[in-house]
């Protein structure tokens, strides 16, 4: 059997190539979806503006998860290099705060501990959140917290930690678990997982009051800290926001379980999934689901039938994998929500975490055919230490084990070429450098009006992150973002800047007046052919201007934005909100009259799909 030392080499060699992995995966990825969202409101507001950092982003209340992204977005605004860095970071750190975790939890135990370990650093639940940066700021630094607060929580509870020592150790948890929840309010769920381990690992049931008394202090530091955040998150979000079903949030639970978290104990899925935008989905084979429901099976028998208290500890982990899954289900409850949502496994981080958790303390439990006596965790250190080196288990496990992190392996393979398959990394090359290369046409160069992404990068119901003068508004050089312009450009589906026109969705009619004789001196108003919803709409409008000068253009029910005229003949673009049936213009600089000819109302596109 392998020594002390043998088994920490072994461990840090096994942290080593998962971030070597996970480096690699990020390394193939990009910016995806939310993480545009992040950076669009990084570039639009002060990074430490509480309306940045307390925005309520899809019921997430994430002030740290903000800032971080903000100040990427500042140092490297759409540089992929420094949000994957920072995840590959974010992962060391919590992997070595799990290891830190298991050998506390089980001290003595040396195959179990890996096998532990080894489960949380490649278990295809922890790989979707990882890869997509914005679901990375969000759960790394729960993981890490989580880790972190159970161990000093198990070691509080078994009076491992001197008098002298134990108010540092719940002041620096408490603090841990402050910056966890401003990542993510899931963190609160840290809490509760801490109490049980604490509780298991020092007895069971029977150890709860001893427990509790042992390590008092950061129960009521860490239950006062929830309470308030509590507060906070429901005064800042709406999480109840939107339609919601039980039945459908029972069937997105179920396929979570079935699909997801049961596969994941073989290693699956093999097969992964996407459809633009959607991100990639897991398809686990049937023997994948049978043989995971087998491990599981296999496993709570072992326990069961080998481990006091290894009933609670299965159940534990059990209830954990559902109980976490409701809420996040709730909130995606509506009836148009696909089931497979439950299958894009971005959501089980913890739960992998909190199985590694069990593990652990399977093995630091007495065996039953141990005598019992003496303290909990010194009884069942010993018995490990005992039962590996003379049991065929350890080495039973260690096969099944590494079967299972190949299996792994391969799934992560798989995600990995289908998490590729994002348009959105050559979009934001291509039109980062066509911004660069129109600023350097100089202070005369071209004013862009706003517009939006194409659709299988960000959808309209993000607006207005979904703009480019939002997603671009840090990249330095690139050209002015304005309302009003006489030449129009636009970016194309791969993000080149070409020349622009405007959809049809309404005709402006032409004045009534002539070039010699202008119609427009004062306030007119110009018809359109038809009703606007209100809407950010783009009008396109030809006139002859007796002077150079400046007019004001709005639509029925929008605010009005000055647009600049030559004199003579010419075209202005001008992007305007609003609605209604009618385009009110009026000339600003004295003497300017105009006479209007027939334009358009509709969205700014490349010239060759705006028609005529």
């Amino acid at each position: 059997m392998p020594n002390a030392r043998m088994v920490s080499l072994v461990a840090v060699s096994l942290i080593v190539g998962q971030l070597i992995i996970r480096g690699w995966l990020v390394a193939t990825g990009n910016f995806y979806w939310d993480d545009l969202v992040l950076v669009a409101r990084a570039s639009s507001n002060p990074i430490l503006s509480w309306e940045y950092l307390g925005h309520s982003h899809d019921g997430h209340f994430m002030p740290a998860a903000f800032l971080l992204a903000g100040v990427a977005t500042w140092l490297a605004p759409l540089n992929w290099a420094l949000p994957a860095l920072m995840l590959v970071v974010m992962q060391a750190i919590a992997s070595v705060a799990v290891w830190r975790m298991v050998r506390t939890i089980a001290p003595r135990a040396r195959i179990g501990a890996l096998v532990a370990l080894a489960f949380y650093l490649f278990s295809p639940m922890t790989v979707p959140a990882f890869a997509w940066w914005a679901a990375g700021l969000n759960t790394l630094p729960m993981q890490a917290a989580m880790a972190w607060i159970v161990a000093d929580a198990v070691r509080l509870g078994r009076g491992d930690i001197d008098d002298s020592r134990r108010r540092l150790v719940w002041i620096r948890s408490t603090i841990v678990f402050v910056i966890a929840l401003a990542f993510f309010e899931k963190s609160l769920f840290i809490l509760p997982v801490a109490l049980v381990a604490a509780i298991l690992a020092n007895g069971g049931a029977r150890a709860t009051m001893p427990t509790l008394r042992a390590a008092r202090e950061l129960w009521v530091a860490l239950t006062v800290t929830a309470a308030l955040w509590v507060v906070v998150y429901f005064v800042t979000t709406d999480p109840t926001s939107g339609e919601h079903s039980v039945a459908q949030t029972a069937r997105l639970v179920w396929r979570s379980v079935t699909d997801a978290v049961v596969p994941s104990l073989v290693g699956g899925p093999w097969e992964w999934e996407r459809w633009t935008p959607s991100p990639p989905t897991g398809f686990p084979q049937m023997w994948m689901i049978v043989g995971g429901w087998l491990v599981l099976a296999a496993v709570t028998w072992w326990a069961v039938a080998r481990r006091r208290g290894g009933a609670g500890i299965v159940a534990a982990a059990a209830i954990y994998a559902v109980a976490a899954q409701i809420p996040v289900m709730w909130n995606r409850s509506s009836p148009q929500t696909a089931i497979e949502l439950a299958q894009h496994m971005r959501y089980l981080p913890d739960t992998a975490l909190v199985f590694s958790i069990a593990l652990a303390l399977l093995c630091a439990a007495p065996s039953r055919t141990g005598e019992v006596g003496g303290r909990h965790a010194r009884t069942s250190d010993d018995e490990t230490g005992r039962e590996e080196e003379r049991s065929a288990l350890p080495a039973f496990a260690s096969v099944v084990g590494a079967l299972v992190v190949v299996s792994a392996l391969v799934s992560l393979v798989s995600f990995s070429s289908s998490w590729r398959d994002n348009p959105t990394g050559d979009y934001l090359e291509t039109a980062t450098a066509s911004l660069h290369d129109a600023a350097a046409e100089g202070p005369g160069g071209r004013t862009l009006l706003d517009q939006s992404v194409p659709l299988e990068i960000l959808q309209p119901f993000v607006y207005p992150d979904n703009q480019v003068s939002r997603i671009f508004g840090r990249v330095d050089p690139r050209p002015d973002f304005g309302v009003a312009t006489d030449r129009l450009f636009v970016l194309d589906t791969a993000g080149n800047l070409v020349p622009g026109g405007v959809t049809q969705r309404r005709i402006v009619y032409a004045g009534e007046g002539t070039c010699r004789a202008p119609e427009v001196s004062g306030p007119s108003r110009l018809r359109l052919d038809g009703p606007l919803f209100s809407w950010p709409w783009t009008i396109a409008l030809s006139y002859c201007a007796t002077r150079d000068g400046e007019i004001e253009i709005a639509l029925e029910d929008g605010d009005a934005v000055r647009a600049p005229v030559r004199a003579g003949l010419g075209s202005v673009y001008v992007r305007i909100d609003g609605g209604g049936d009618h385009v009110d213009v009026r000339p600003l600089t004295p003497g300017l009259r105009l006479h209007t000819g027939a334009g358009r109302v509709g969205e700014a596109a490349e010239a060759r799909f705006a028609g005529g």
